[in-house]
C-alpha cells in the first residue's frame, strides 16, 4: 500500500519525519512556509540519545566530521568555582557520542537525508479531515489529499490549531540568548556557570568556534530592546569563561521558552510530532533528541500497521508519549533545581549534584 502523506515543516522536527519515513519505505511531501535563504543560526548540543537516534535513521556518518565531541559537562558556581562535573563519555557508553555544532550544519544533513525534496515559501491555509484522509488547503490555492498529515511545525503549530489538539503554548517564563563566538577563550569541555536565576553555557562546537547559550528566569521583564546589551547586563558579573566569551560576543538572537501539553497527539490521519506535539525548556538539550526519536518510531508504525492509519498514530504515542513526559518531569525538575537561591543550591550540587544531573538521564539511556 502507498501512503500519500505530507509533512508541514522543515526544521529539525519535519526532516527528521520525513526520513523516518523514508527509512521506512514511504516518501512523503515536505512543506514549509519559509523561504529557503532562512538558514538556522547558532549552534546545538546534541547528546548521546540523539545520536543514537540518527543512526536509526541511517544519519550518523555524514554527522561525523561535524562540530566538536563533548566528553564532559563541567558546573561552576556565579564566581567560576568548581561544582560538579559530569563524565559524558561515560554516561552514553554504548549510546552514542555527544556533540557538539552548527544547526546550519545538521539541517544540511537532515535535508540530504530526506533528497533535499522540500518546498519553501508553502504555507497551509486549511486543513479538514475527510473521509479517508485529509484535505489540504495550501496558501497557494492549491488543494490536496493526502492518506496521513504530519505536523511538524513548532510550538506554534498552526496544523495542532486547525484539528484542534490544543491551545497555545504555555510560557515557562525563561528569555533565551544564543551565540556563536569566533577567537574566545579555549574550551574543551561543555561548560555551566550558575547565577541568581541565570545560567550560561558555553561549549566548543568545531572550526574554533564556542557556541553559547544562556538563559534567565524572568516572566514579568519585556523583550530585551537590545539582547546583546541584557546579555551583557545579566552576565557581565559572571566568572569562568564568560568575560572572555562576552568581549567576543557579537550577534545575540533572543527567544521566549515554552511548553506543550496535549491530551492526544493525533486525530484521524493527522499526528504532531516534535515540539508540536510535546516541547519542553531547552534545559536537557533533548528537543532534536526527542524529535529524531520520533521521526524514526513514527515511520515503523506506519509501516507496521498502515492499513490502519489512525491505529499506528495511536501505536507511535503510546510509544513516545512516556519517553516525552518524562523528559517533560526532568526539565522541569532541573529548572527548579537551577532557581534554587545559590546560598542553597551550591552546597547542595557540590555534595549531590552528579547524581541528581546524572539521573535525569538515565530513563533515555534505554532503547527508543
Amino acid at each position: 500500500m502507498t501512503l500519500r502523506i505530507l509533512v508541514v515543516g522543515a526544521g529539525i522536527a519535519g526532516l527528521a519525519a520525513a526520513r523516518g519515513l523514508r527509512v521506512a519505505g514511504f516518501r512523503p511531501d515536505v512543506v514549509e512556509a519559509l523561504p529557503a535563504t532562512m538558514s538556522p543560526s547558532a549552534g546545538i548540543y546534541l547528546p548521546g540519545n540523539a545520536s543514537r537516534a540518527l543512526r536509526l535513521l541511517g544519519l550518523d556518518v555524514p554527522l561525523r566530521p561535524l562540530g566538536d565531541l563533548i566528553f564532559r559537562q563541567v558546573f561552576l558556581d556565579v564566581r567560576g568555582r568548581h561544582l560538579f562535573e559530569m563524565d559524558v563519555a561515560g554516561l552514553w557508553a554504548g549510546v552514542g557520542e555527544s556533540r557538539a555544532l552548527s544547526r546550519a550544519d545538521l539541517q544540511q544533513v537532515l535535508l540530504t537525508g530526506v533528497g533535499g525534496d522540500v518546498r519553501y515559501d508553502t504555507e497551509v491555509r486549511d486543513l479538514q479531515i475527510v473521509e479517508g484522509g485529509a484535505k489540504v488547503e495550501f496558501a497557494t490555492g492549491a488543494i490536496a489529499e493526502y492518506d496521513v498529515v504530519i505536523g511538524a511545525d513548532g510550538r506554534r503549530s498552526t496544523i495542532r490549531e486547525k484539528i484542534g489538539l490544543g491551545g497555545p503554548a504555555t510560557p515557562t517564563g525563561q528569555i533565551v540568548y544564543r551565540a556563536v563566538v569566533s577567537g574566545g577563550p579555549p574550551l574543551t569541555d561543555w561548560t555551566a556557570v550558575l547565577g541568581r536565576r541565570a545560567q550560561f553555557v558555553a561549549m566548543p562546537m568545531g572550526g574554533r568556534k564556542i557556541y553559547c547559550y544562556a538563559d534567565e528566569t524572568a516572566p514579568d521583564a519585556p523583550d530585551p530592546a537590545d539582547p546583546r546589551d541584557r546579555l551583557q547586563e545579566v552576565f557581565g558579573q559572571f566568572g569562568g569563561p564568560v568575560p572572555a566569551i562576552l568581549d567576543r560576543v557579537e550577534k545575540v538572537s533572543v527567544s521566549r521558552t515554552d511548553e506543550v501539553v496535549l491530551p492526544t497527539w493525533s486525530r484521524g490521519p493527522v499526528v504532531l510530532v516534535g515540539d508540536a506535539a510535546h516541547a519542553t525548556a531547552p534545559t536537557l538539550a533533548q528537543g532534536a533528541a526527542m524529535s529524531f526519536e520520533d521521526g524514526f518510531v513514527l515511520g515503523q508504525e506506519l509501516r507496521r500497521a498502515e492499513a490502519d492509519i489512525p491505529a499506528a498514530l495511536r501505536a507511535y504515542e503510546q510509544r513516545r508519549r512516556p519517553r516525552c513526559a518524562d523528559v517533560r518531569d526532568r526539565t522541569r525538575e532541573r529548572d527548579r533545581t537551577r532557581d534554587v537561591p545559590p546560598s542553597l543550591r551550591d552546597p547542595m550540587l557540590r555534595r549531590r549534584g552528579l547524581r541528581i544531573f546524572t539521573d535525569h538521564y538515565k530513563g533515555l539511556v534505554a532503547p527508543v
